[in-house]
């Protein structure tokens, strides 16, 4: 491992939070596909697997930011361990229903339920940042962050289908919820690194996504899930048409892939500047990468383009923790964080939704055109959101680009 990343983990406790961050966020990438797969096998209804997969989704984007919001208040062992226990109570409700038969209702209510797992990604990048805050090793954390990220997202769904399709069909989903218990009781165990919670009198009311910042990146962010989304669906759809269905999986790995890459590379650099223009650069490269997409014909050259397009993915992605950082209050960071998880959220159920209309319109290529547009959207409101974030809202605290640059000046 590079020296940055080795150093990270010099401080006590952060080997141990980061390992229970990786085990409880694997759900994030287990639950929906495998829930999917497994009423797909259990029924054969595939618009119900979706269903209920866009329904979990949904309600996570929903009760995520009030739940973070939550822990900002009262800490995060208070707050994980029961919204956690609803989660886990509703997974188990839904095998057991899909798995007797029970009556389609029973089953979008369990759905739903599990909307309230927390989101895991915005607890560990807090304990970072209490840990990291004003120092260049910050931005160090949340490229790993994002390497983690895409490992979960690189092997999860291969984990999540693999089990339900050659063990039995709630194997995958009841290996997320697995994963889920053991990674939030073991976080919640570590109190020495817990972030320090600041209650509603010190935060002054209101919630996270009144900085004006934070709501240019949230919209944003709906639109870039979108092509996360309609990816995800029409490459599904496009190894269908041409016989190798199987193959998708990994096609969409080497998209992530490209990301994880991106994301190690980019935690060795520092950068000098406004975070706010490399953010804008990034979802231009999003964009721009899409376009290739258009032209794909066959499954090799589908590949490069998608591992080529995920190379922008990371970059981005932690330039928005960091400008998070600068224009949320430090009392609401989990929250802040949490909603960007949101408004992605939102745009990968839209996304599909949207994508698989098209597909059974026009074709699985045509369906490339969903994230084309979907990046033009992106690249439109960051570009007309952009002054909001040139302009760092006060009483934020150091971010790591202002702290480099205070220590050239001081050195200099």
């Amino acid at each position: 491992m590079p020296s940055p990343y080795r150093a990270l983990f010099a401080a006590p406790g952060t080997k141990g939070f980061s390992a229970a961050g990786l085990l409880g966020r694997m759900p994030l990438s287990m639950m929906g596909i495998g829930v999917v797969t497994m009423i797909s096998q259990l029924t054969g209804r595939y618009g119900l697997a979706g269903a209920l997969s866009a329904t979990i989704a949904l309600a996570a984007a929903a009760i995520g930011p009030q739940i973070s919001r939550l822990v900002d208040q009262h800490g995060q062992r208070r707050v994980l361990r029961p919204a956690t226990l609803v989660a886990l109570t509703s997974a188990a409700g839904l095998l057991l229903s899909a798995h007797f038969g029970w009556p389609d209702w029973v089953l979008f209510v369990c759905a739903a339920g599990i909307g309230s797992v927390p989101s895991l990604g915005a607890m560990i990048r807090a304990r970072w940042a209490a840990l990291y805050r004003g120092t260049p090793q910050l931005h160090t954390a949340y490229s790993f962050e994002s390497v983690v990220d895409e490992v979960c997202f690189i092997f999860g769904p291969i984990i999540s289908i693999g089990l339900s399709t050659a063990w039995f069909p709630e194997a995958g989903p009841l290996l997320a919820a697995c994963f889920l218990a053991t990674g939030v009781f073991w976080l919640t165990a570590q109190r020495s690194t817990e972030p320090e919670p600041h209650p509603r009198e010190k935060q002054g009311g209101g919630t996270a996504l009144r900085a004006r910042g934070l709501q240019v990146l949230v919209a944003t962010f709906v639109a870039t899930g979108t092509i996360f989304g309609s990816v995800d669906v029409v490459t599904v759809a496009f190894a269908d048409e041409r016989g190798h269905k199987a193959v998708a999986s990994l096609v969409l790995a080497l998209y992530a892939a490209g990301s994880c890459v991106a994301g190690v590379v980019f935690g060795l650099l520092h950068f000098k500047g406004a975070a706010g223009r490399r953010w804008l650069l990034g979802i231009c490269a999003m964009a721009v990468s899409m376009i290739p997409l258009l032209l794909v014909g066959n499954l090799p050259f589908l590949a490069v383009a998608l591992f080529v397009a995920g190379l922008s993915i990371a970059p981005t992605m932690i330039t928005t923790m960091s400008l998070i950082e600068e224009h949320v209050p430090r009392a609401q960071l989990t929250e802040g964080m949490t909603w960007v998880s949101t408004g992605l959220a939102v745009g990968v159920a839209l996304g599909s939704s949207v994508a698989g209309w098209v597909i059974d319109a026009a074709g699985a290529r045509a369906g490339y055109g969903v994230p084309a547009v979907s990046g033009a959207v992106a690249v439109a409101v960051g570009f007309l959101g952009y002054r909001r974030l040139s302009r760092p809202a006060p009483r934020r605290g150091g971010t790591v680009e202002q702290h480099s640059e205070r220590e050239e000046r001081h050195v200099a």
